[in-house]
């Protein structure tokens, strides 16, 4: 099956997915602790038998076993050296199962790890792993791929990508998100289709976590940028403990009555997750035989997005302005510090644009006598961690480019492509290989075009090559580009028919650098800022500036409020309610509180700053802020009770409000272990040092699981508050937990689960305590895992994130 014939398939029928697998291969006698891969092998009847129900109920689609098939899952059971053998073996049971007038795609899954930018394994090694699978996938003969239950975008991208490289066959990708309706690290679902849709898949949606209700409403989100079909595979309600086994609450007639909702808001593939079985399937089949897909409400859309946000552009949205500092170009300073490797200055630059209103960042590393590519990699990778604001890569290097877009966990927009030789040929594809945006620049080998008519003819032909690659209007900004009225006064009016060309003609969006046009005057805002606004007038799109111009900034605002993209002038009157009335010779600018924008700040004292390196995650500048502040005067007992604890503390506060998400949650952890490995040494030898002793607590992942993600994030936010934590590791026996509580004398112990099938290992563990009279305290957390399970198993308290884990530890303690 081709991905045109999946299309067309889907414009004219819901395709059926199968059901949960875990727990029918259970039923057929599948112990906990094994490789589910391996057992299937050795046991081929128990996933026959099951994809056949599967089939007989009316799945169009099954997915084969290969949740945990790759290298880094199978490792666990030492069997990395299969991944091959076993992905292609299994791929063929699926086959045998359904037989060929059914497909099978082959499943891809969580590799358990962190990806670089926001963990420790590279992005290319992750790539490289998945495409040790998918190459085994396609020996086997998948007709086409899923990639699921992911919780990282940059996981999801991984192996999109690695899909990509090795085949063109019809690929889903499906995230799973929590009840504040994003995934682990902070993506929300319209990001998520946006990044993934770009990348190259053909269908994107949501599995796993939640039941029908919920994953609706994530669904109706999707709905409004979707250009692909959209997957929709709830669980069968939630878990619930009953004579002792894990059940879910939700019936397969209850399931099926959300079937013509989900497809009344654009679902076109369903079936079912954890909990569901071949009687769920049947009510999808049953309640879909009548109902008309509805087709992606949108062809294209110009949308930019980073791992946690996304930006619109286009003349019914606000000007979008691409903060233009992070750029070595005139700057001694930036230069001095990039030369040094130092990443201070960026960091600033980036978090000063997106307060002063920057809706995009551009970064420029062009500089002699660096590397480039490593230093844009390294920009990339920490602007990814530390703003949400989508980033524009702007560079002339093909190869930069294509470093940048592919570590990039989101849509990025490259600045620029032009109709030069090197541009058109090698940076083109680079882009379109990425799905970025990109900004067309209207210049040619022979130089810059002087005529609008020139310059728009230009315009044509880039586009032209660019719809060879899939791109469309909406996939482009095309640059004015603004030469100086200094040297030629009628410039500007050249640039402004370019820009209403564009805008009214081609109906595409058009952006400007607006420092260009008054170099070489006096008073440049003046000047920037009216040359904006005429360019809005015209039609103008997005603009390249330094958001820190408050008369620039103002303006943008109100001709925002002019030409009715600000509806109901709601930003204007936010941002200027509370404004002094500007004068002639006072500052002009928007509001926040009272506080004008680019109002300078208060110089922090050096044991605020060690509290800002914490707050911000500023790991390179940790260490010799701490030593500053001791040089000073400051003892290392204070700096750890009044700027490290309460910096971690407000880091918690922010990830419990949503402004702060788990890359930025771990980095900030990061960034005080690293305070605290420059203070203990001293502390230790210092009259400052508090004797008493940290108290100790237990951390397990149960029997049967293998999955310990979650828990290794509790037992790092646990350390960094002070608690010796005891990781057992995951798949740990009750009588293994039991005799480490003993020996340890902890007095708490966080278990966790993953699995419907293994949480109720967590009622065994605490049976077997009570029974033992031991009185230490568990709690207990997992994707599965909720308060009312908490309390049916008798568990001391349930904790639903890192930051709460940690609470409750201090909570179980006073208590």
């Amino acid at each position: 099956m081709t991905r045109d014939e999946f299309r067309n398939l889907l414009s004219q029928r819901l395709l059926v997915l199968d059901g949960a697998t875990g727990t029918e291969l259970a039923k057929r006698g599948m112990p906990q602790g094994v490789c589910p891969e391996k057992w299937v092998l050795e046991n081929p009847q128990a996933i026959i038998s099951t994809q056949g129900e599967y089939a007989g109920a009316g799945s169009d689609i099954v997915y084969s076993c290969t949740f945990g098939a790759n290298p880094f899952k199978l490792e666990e059971f030492g069997l990395q050296d299969q991944v091959h053998e076993i992905n292609r073996d299994l791929v063929k049971l699926s086959r045998k199962a359904v037989g060929e007038n059914k497909f099978v795609f082959g499943d891809i899954a969580p590799t358990g790890q962190f990806i670089e930018p926001f963990g420790e394994l590279s992005f290319d090694d992750a790539v490289a792993a998945y495409k040790k699978q998918v190459a085994g996938l396609l020996e086997g003969g998948v007709d086409g791929f899923v990639i699921e239950t992911m919780m990282d975008i940059q996981e999801a991208r991984a192996a999109l990508i690695a899909v990509r490289e090795l085949s063109d066959l019809p690929t889903m990708v499906t995230m799973t998100y929590g009840a504040d309706g994003r995934t682990l690290t902070g993506t929300d679902p319209v990001t998520a289709v946006i990044t993934l849709q770009s990348l190259g898949a053909d269908a994107v949606g949501c599995n796993c976590s939640t039941g029908p209700k919920s994953m609706l409403e994530c669904v109706k989100l999707m709905k409004t940028v979707a250009t692909v079909p959209l997957v929709a595979k709830p669980n069968a309600g939630m878990p619930v403990l009953k004579d002792g086994k894990t059940v879910f609450d939700m019936s397969a007639e209850t399931f099926g009555e959300f079937v013509p909702d989900f497809i009344k808001h654009g679902v076109n593939l369903m079936g079912g997750c954890c909990g569901t079985a071949p009687a769920y399937i049947a009510q999808i089949h049953k309640r879909s035989q009548d109902k008309t897909p509805v087709a992606p409400l949108q062809d294209r859309i110009s949308a930019v997005s980073s791992a946690r946000s996304s930006v619109f552009m286009g003349l019914d949205k606000p000007l979008t302005v691409v903060g233009e500092r992070i750029n070595p170009t005139g700057k001694k300073k930036l230069q001095a510090e990039l030369r040094e490797g130092s990443f201070a200055l960026v960091r600033q630059y980036a978090q000063e644009q997106a307060d002063l209103g920057a809706n995009i960042l551009d970064v420029n590393m062009g500089l002699s006598g660096i590397d480039e590519n490593a230093m844009m990699r390294k920009a990339v990778a920490l602007l990814s961690q530390i703003s949400d604001r989508p980033l524009c890569i702007d560079t002339t290097n093909p190869d930069v480019m294509e470093q940048a877009l592919r570590l990039y966990p989101g849509r990025a927009l490259v600045n620029s492509i032009s109709l030069e030789k090197e541009r058109i040929e090698k940076t083109l594809p680079i882009a379109a290989k990425y799905g970025a945006m990109f900004v067309l620049l209207p210049l040619t080998d022979d130089g810059i075009p002087t005529t609008a008519k020139e310059r728009t003819s230009v315009v044509e032909k880039i586009l032209a090559e660019a719809k060879k690659y899939g791109y469309g209007v909406e996939d482009v900004t095309v640059d004015g580009l603004v030469m100086t009225i200094s040297s030629e006064q009628e410039a500007a009016s050249v640039t402004l028919d370019v820009v209403e060309w564009c805008a009214k003609t081609l109906k595409t969006n058009t952006i400007i650098g607006l420092s260009n046009v008054s170099f070489g005057l006096p008073q440049r805002d003046w000047v920037n800022s009216a040359f904006l606004a005429m360019a809005v007038s015209r039609g103008l799109s997005m603009t390249i500036a330094n958001p820190s111009s408050q008369i620039l900034m103002a303006m943008k605002y109100a001709t925002d409020a002019l030409t009715c993209r600000d509806k109901n002038m709601t930003t204007y009157v936010e941002m200027f309610a509370q404004a002094p009335d500007p004068t002639p010779t006072g500052p002009i600018g928007p509001s926040r509180g009272g506080k004008k924008t680019g109002e300078p700040a208060k110089e922090r004292t050096p044991a605020e700053h060690c509290f800002d390196c914490v707050l911000k995650g500023d790991l390179d500048a940790i260490s010799n802020a701490l030593i500053a502040a001791m040089d000073t005067g400051v003892a290392p007992k204070i700096l750890v009770d009044d700027s490290l604890i309460p910096a971690i503390q407000e880091v918690g506060s922010l990830f419990d409000q949503k402004k702060y998400f788990l890359p930025q949650l771990i980095l900030s952890a990061d960034t005080m272990r690293k305070g605290f490995e420059v203070l203990e040494p001293i502390l230790q030898q210092s009259a400052d040092k508090e004797e008493a002793a940290k108290e100790k607590i237990i951390l397990a992942t149960v029997k049967g699981d293998i999955h310990d993600i979650g828990k290794n994030i509790v037992g790092l936010m646990l350390r960094n508050y002070g608690f010796d934590v005891i990781d057992l590791g995951k798949d740990v026996a009750a009588d293994a937990i039991i005799d480490a509580i003993r020996k340890s004398g902890a007095r708490i112990a966080g278990l966790s689960a993953l699995m419907t099938t293994t949480m109720t290992e967590m009622k065994e563990v605490i049976q077997a305590a009570k029974e033992q009279g031991i009185d230490t305290k568990f709690m207990v957390g997992g994707a599965v895992v909720d308060q009312a399970y908490a309390d049916e198993i008798g568990a001391d308290g349930y904790a639903s994130d890192a930051m709460e884990a940690v609470r409750l530890a201090q909570r179980l303690i006073a208590g």
